[in-house]
């Protein structure tokens, strides 16, 4: 089979197309697979050594831009159609996968010019707008949330969670001792300089977070030196990361995770089966990082914090209360295990055969929940 993905944007993105590439191929070694991304830095670190043909697109994002921003967006979309063509002709594609975000846009509708057959991944409760868009031009849409089910055709949809690479696959450590050593602290692949600032006075303000806990921060390239100085000045024992490579490894080594809430976050979370204390970004599109942050809340694995309201002490107070109940620390690790779902990218290929009319092959689920 011959299977194109639009992989292009951040880490919510691109992780699920390596996580789909990786199973098409599992399931049969003979699979051609092509990402489509744009070619920017962090993309190209993410998708270092990955053994698939790369392409790149000229494209940017349209949503949350001034006007005349938007507008040059837009006007790039007509030239990647045509790009897109091109490559789909030239690479026999048999099937177009979209992960969201920018690059999906011209690359589905491609497709649907040439009708191959096409489907989509919307990993959010609440859709973006490129997704809710192309939902008219998919043939199969394979969501996370039951909640994100009303955005789109019923019949085209399946739930079926986030595709997780591999490496997540391994069963968790198990949450058994409650006690908070090491503190992991997550911003999304590419930062977020508020949360950065809102940590740093927590640990500033705590002398038992400094003195007790050792402190992963990944701060994003643009924030790094500013993260990295006020760590060292604070004689804190931290490692302080513009990003983290090895997510599944760090997340096993983390006992509590404070991070933005995309759906591919989370769900790394619950594989390694951490509790956490989210902090949605505000500006995210239809709140939506809060709408899938209610949903770990709800389950009992996490705190919802919401950034506008929240200070460095209120967040040290949360810290610290986990600190003291061990026991509430271990029934939230056991509440993000009953969300663990490693599943997903499998049952999705499947799909995806199914959609082509032919057979899966055969291959044993692999939750190990």
């Amino acid at each position: 089979m011959n299977v194109v993905i639009a992989a292009g944007g951040t880490g919510g993105h691109v992780y699920p197309a390596l996580a789909l590439a990786e199973e098409f191929c599992r399931q049969a070694a003979a699979t051609s697979v092509t990402l489509v991304g744009t070619g920017r830095a962090l993309e190209r670190t993410m998708l270092s050594g990955a053994p698939w043909r790369l392409e790149s697109l000229r494209v940017q994002g349209v949503m949350g831009r001034g006007i005349w921003s938007s507008v040059k967006a837009l006007l790039l979309i007509p030239a990647a159609v045509w790009q897109c063509l091109r490559l789909l002709r030239a690479s026999k594609a048999e099937l177009v996968v979209g992960t969201g975000g920018y690059t999906s846009p011209p690359v589905v509708f491609a497709a649907w010019l040439l009708r191959i057959p096409r489907a989509i991944v919307e990993l959010n409760a609440i859709p973006g707008i490129a997704n809710r868009v192309l939902g008219a031009l998919a043939d199969r849409i394979f969501v996370s949330f039951e909640r994100a089910i009303p955005y789109f055709r019923a019949d085209k949809v399946a739930v079926v969670g986030t595709p997780l690479r591999r490496a997540f696959v391994a069963p968790p450590p198990s949450p058994e001792s409650g006690r908070i050593d090491t503190l992991l602290i997550c911003g999304g692949s590419q930062g977020a300089r508020t949360m950065n600032s809102i940590v740093l006075e927590a640990v500033r303000n705590s002398s038992r977070i400094r003195g007790r806990l050792a402190v992963i921060h990944q701060s994003g390239s643009n924030d790094f030196d500013r993260v990295a100085e006020a760590y060292r000045r604070m004689n804190a024992n931290a490692e302080v990361v513009p990003f983290v490579e090895d997510m599944p490894g760090t997340l096993r080594r983390a006992d509590l995770v404070v991070c933005r809430c995309g759906a591919l976050t989370l769900s790394e979370i619950a594989a390694c089966a951490k509790p956490s204390i989210l902090i949605p970004f505000p500006q995210a599109t239809h709140r939506h990082q809060e709408a899938n942050a209610r949903v770990v809340e709800e389950a009992g694995a996490g705190i919802v914090l919401l950034e506008p309201a929240l200070t460095g002490a209120k967040l040290a107070r949360e810290i610290e209360g986990l600190l003291d109940h061990p026991d509430r620390v271990r029934r939230m690790a056991e509440q993000s295990l009953r969300l663990r779902n490693t599943d997903s990218a499998e049952a999705m290929v499947r799909e995806c055969y199914r959609l082509l009319g032919q057979s899966p092959p055969e291959r044993t689920m692999t939750n190990g929940v």
